[in-house]
């Protein structure tokens, strides 16, 4: 009987065991730790004006408002290196943004965290007001315009009434968004580098060590971390809308 088959279990089982290892390099660490807070910081930035710009394209009409809801969309039919490219040109030290930024308050944003948490949060916006802007589209507006006869103020309608029923779509729009900005890879490469330990996320990480001759295990590592995080986002997405739907049902 031929020993290939068992050698070649024998090798997938090392693998296996590799990348299933409880421990991470420190680099590997450092790069999960950054995709992490890069995710976090782009989504809390986004989340005041991902609400803002929903409700202006659902609630508003006005001119131009095909181009702003394209502009805004624009990211999702883009290549993710175009987008990187174009945050270079603004927000580079001799871009207009980046050059004003760092004369005025001191900010760099190329080749920093805050560069890639602004690539991220770029390219995650769109799926934030999407998701936002379709629970809203879901909220009877008959509800609120019984609520200013009863002589409550639009602030009162927005927080008593808008904004518990549209609160499933920010929950999922926030989780999917922190997901994608998790992946981003082409903006963040474009517009920060790759430097190891400030702005080499999990997707950069991936990428470099799979130019190296020896780092497909780490890799795998990574790669299934990156899936495990995605899943889980996912999957606590749809439990939380779940839990409010309920919720709001029983109030």
């Amino acid at each position: 009987m031929s020993r290939r088959p068992a050698r070649r279990r024998e090798a997938f089982d090392k693998t296996a065991a590799v990348a299933f290892a409880p421990m991470l390099t420190p680099a590997e660490l450092d790069a999960l730790r950054l995709s992490l807070q890069v995710a976090l910081v782009a989504v809390s930035f986004s989340l005041p004006l991902a609400v803002a710009c929903a409700w202006l394209l659902a609630r508003h009409t006005f001119p131009g408002k095909s181009l702003v809801d394209a502009v805004v969309h624009l990211p999702l039919v883009l290549p993710p290196v175009v987008v990187g490219y174009f945050l270079l040109v603004l927000f580079g030290m001799k871009g207009p943004l980046g050059a004003w930024l760092y004369e005025t308050f001191g900010i760099r944003l190329i080749f920093t965290r805050w560069g890639a948490a602004l690539a991220a949060a770029v390219m995650s916006f769109p799926l934030m007001v999407r998701a936002i802007r379709l629970a809203l589209d879901a909220v009877d507006q008959g509800l609120e315009a019984a609520a200013r006869t009863l002589g409550a103020s639009r602030i009162d309608v927005f927080f008593s009434i808008t904004l518990p029923l549209m609160l499933p779509g920010i929950l999922s729009g926030c989780i999917v968004a922190f997901a994608a900005a998790l992946g981003d890879f082409g903006a963040t490469i474009t517009f920060v580098g790759n430097v190891q330990g400030e702005t080499q996320t999990l997707s950069l990480a991936i990428y470099s060590l799979t130019q190296s001759p020896d780092g497909d295990r780490a890799a795998l590592r990574l790669v299934l971390i990156s899936l495990a995080l995605a899943i889980l986002a996912l999957t606590i997405s749809e439990w939380l809308a779940q839990r409010v739907r309920r919720y709001i049902g029983r109030a």
